[in-house]
């Protein structure tokens, strides 16, 4: 058994421990963000949310997408994805200059912002 194999099952228990007592509420593919409202709430009921600000067009977006969906569903994250081409006021807003912008919020405050891609364990790495 290899160190990789036993952090994943590690990763796993811990996400099912977390999930019993949060209700399991955690969804394991990212969310959609439709609106501004719908940001917020998904803030708002979540300890942890990583917002990933993406276009279809950026090609370190599209590499980094694969990554992103196994963060959602590996981790005890909640992945929020904003097109910020259909949600252009939402990213003005958030201040995103540069795709891919990734912005960690714990209890619905920004704590963490990288702008460019990451791999899978720079993902962890943002919001460990």
């Amino acid at each position: 058994m290899t160190d990789e194999t036993i952090d994943e099952i590690k990763a796993r228990k811990k996400r099912e421990l977390q999930q019993n007592e949060a209700g399991g509420d955690v969804p394991s593919e990212p969310v959609e963000i439709e609106s501004a409202d719908h940001l917020d709430d998904v803030l708002a009921n979540h300890d942890t949310v990583l917002v990933d600000f993406h276009a279809v067009w950026c090609g370190p977006c599209q590499m980094m997408a694969p990554a992103v969906n196994k963060l959602a569903a590996d981790d005890d994250v909640v992945v929020a994805k904003v097109d910020v081409d259909e949600r252009k006021q939402l990213a003005q807003a958030w201040g995103v200059q540069g795709m891919p912008t990734l912005v960690v919020a714990e209890d619905g405050e920004e704590v963490e912002r990288a702008v460019g891609a990451r791999s899978y364990d720079g993902l962890r790495g943002l919001v460990a």
